[in-house]
């Protein structure tokens, strides 16, 4: 446990969840939630969602909205509370009975495994964390939505290939359906243009300045459970716009985990795993809306299935992007980090060349400095990264299928030549 640590939770001893507001400013959606770390720290982070009219608003009645706003509070806790790791979690905005306390509890520790295991904090023991409702407000009767919901479905969309493969193959199906954006990158208003779809649910989400201050000052800063944030957003959403189904494009390699700590295996994509998705409809159903039908439609397939999917769709090669870094800095593809190499693995079993250098940039598999990339994707490193890639086997077949190819091509690159070594 780092001195860091043990200070910060002494020093801040409780996060308080004090309210949440929200106010329809012209056709916009607009909340804000009223945190507090004790004694001196307070957040006030936003959302918006654009092109609400009043009539959605008032069709889901004040009791269900108020729930789901307050839910969405809930949802922003981590992103604050990690600061600190205060000792306790004080409910002051609404009421949670002790299944939800022990659901929430048990998405912190979870969802935030990667944050521990860099960190270096220990949460196993029994005083970790207490998550504490303020005992003054009544329990209410359940204020679930039961909206009868149109039979169309809502479409998460970040700009990776992975939704686009879910949209061409509802598309497919005649089934109708719309793109849902949380502050969206260029590349997600590309693939959304070009796929034609023609409604855009959108969401701002602003983090409360006095947050990155505190970042730049020290205090803890690491990874939080972002898809949870988008499973509630959606959610709220679907049943806001009126749609029955939420189409998630998570899949099958999304279970494996990236390295063990303290006895626990840590999973960097925890709230895209098959556990989170089976705990989060059951919580949704019980507690949220009864109408809906949440799931990730692409559950059964690997990465590396979903790669040679997408490869028939050519029309999206300019357009989509899933490197982290490189969004941040406004280009597709920093061709440096193991999400690109992964991508680019998966993709050169199915693309000409030409049209893997169109969308990269850059031949991969000849940069030297990412042999420690390979090595950690192919499970010869200290563990997986801890990005959105697939599992060690998937990664060892990509590679495989990959040199295979090189070699019918007649020239292997220095990548796959050392891949073919350790062979």
């Amino acid at each position: 446990m780092t001195k860091k640590f043990s200070f910060l939770r002494k020093k801040h001893p409780r996060f308080v969840y004090r309210s949440y507001a929200y106010k329809l400013i012209g056709s916009n959606l607009k909340i804000v939630f009223d945190f507090r770390i004790e004694p001196n720290i307070r957040f006030k982070p936003e959302i918006t969602i654009k092109n609400t009219e009043k009539a959605m608003v008032k069709k889901i009645g004040k009791q269900a909205l108020n729930n789901f706003v307050f839910h969405l509070g809930l949802m922003e806790i981590p992103s604050y509370w990690k600061a600190t790791c205060s000792p306790e979690i004080i409910i002051r905005a609404g009421y949670l009975n002790k299944e939800q306390i022990k659901w929430w509890r048990d998405l912190i520790i979870k969802g935030m495994g990667q944050f521990f295991y860099e960190n270096k904090i220990d949460w196993r023991a029994p005083d970790f964390l207490k998550i504490i409702i303020n005992l003054s407000i009544a329990a209410p009767s359940l204020a679930t939505s039961v909206l009868e919901l149109k039979d169309r479905y809502l479409v998460p969309v970040g700009g990776g290939k992975d939704s686009i493969v879910t949209i061409q193959r509802l598309k497919k199906q005649k089934k109708e359906l719309s793109s849902f954006l949380v502050n969206p990158t260029r590349a997600a208003k590309g693939v959304v243009r070009l796929a034609g779809v023609k409604e855009s649910m959108v969401v701002e989400r602003k983090i409360d300045p006095v947050l990155l201050k505190l970042n730049r000052k020290g205090y803890l800063n690491g990874h939080t459970p972002f898809t949870a944030v988008l499973s509630f957003l959606s959610v709220f959403c679907a049943v806001l716009f009126d749609y029955q189904h939420i189409a998630f494009s998570n899949e099958k390699s999304a279970d494996e985990g990236n390295v063990r700590y303290l006895g626990k295996m840590i999973n960097h994509q925890y709230s895209k795993s098959s556990e989170f998705e089976r705990k989060f409809k059951n919580y949704c159903k019980k507690y949220l809306t009864v109408n809906l039908n949440y799931s990730s439609f692409l559950r059964k397939y690997t990465q590396l299935e979903i790669a040679k999917m997408f490869a028939k769709y050519p029309k999206y090669f300019s357009a989509f992007s899933s490197c982290n870094i490189a969004t941040k800095t406004g280009d597709r593809w920093c061709g440096r980090c193991p999400k690109c190499l992964f991508v680019y693995a998966t993709l050169y079993p199915f693309l000409e060349k030409k049209q893997l250098l169109r969308i990269f940039g850059r031949d991969l598999f000849e940069n030297k400095n990412l042999l420690p990339v390979m090595k950690s994707l192919i499970g010869q490193g200290s563990h997986k990264p801890f990005e959105c890639v697939g599992t060690y086997q998937e990664s060892q077949v990509a590679f495989n299928l990959s040199l295979k190819k090189a070699k019918k091509l007649g020239k292997i690159p220095y990548l796959l030549q050392k891949f073919n070594d350790f062979q």
